[in-house]
């Protein structure tokens, strides 16, 4: 035991660093049940829309969901969601990946659902951006 107080005190400055790192890993690791959604990557999200019917939720702005959009996304801007969350009832009981472009809307967006009581929900991590850096399709179907 004295040699680990030894330790401490002579590398204190080793030992911070390892407790700051451990810290940040659990908060890391936390945000998730905080947050009260998970992310997903593109690829995971495409799996989920194929193999678990997963909803996919537009929270962009009209422009940009006419420019191109995730195929058969429901499209609700950002600032009607809370008005207009009646329309996602009948998809309570599936998956809903949310997206904007970036990842900021739809986290916003995501702690609304939740908060209305949607348990199954998941924030497409980097965006529309990201859906386009994995070479994904979007369209501009209506």
């Amino acid at each position: 035991m004295q040699e680990l107080v030894a330790f401490i005190l002579n590398h204190w400055l080793l030992v911070l660093a390892l407790v700051v790192i451990l810290a940040m890993l659990a908060m890391n690791m936390g945000k998730t049940s905080l947050l009260g959604f998970k992310e997903v990557d593109p690829r995971e999200a495409v799996r989920m829309i194929n193999h678990e019917a997963a909803q996919v939720l537009d929270t962009r702005d009209d422009g940009e969901f006419r420019a191109g959009h995730i195929l058969n996304a429901i499209h609700i801007p950002l600032a009607d969601l809370e008005g207009r969350v009646g329309e996602l009832e009948g998809f309570r009981e599936v998956p809903i990946v949310v997206y904007c472009k970036t990842g900021q809307r739809s986290a916003r967006a995501s702690t609304i659902l939740k908060n209305k009581g949607f348990n199954s929900i998941y924030k497409l991590r980097g965006g529309v951006l990201a859906w386009q850096g994995a070479q994904l399709p979007l369209t501009k179907d209506l």
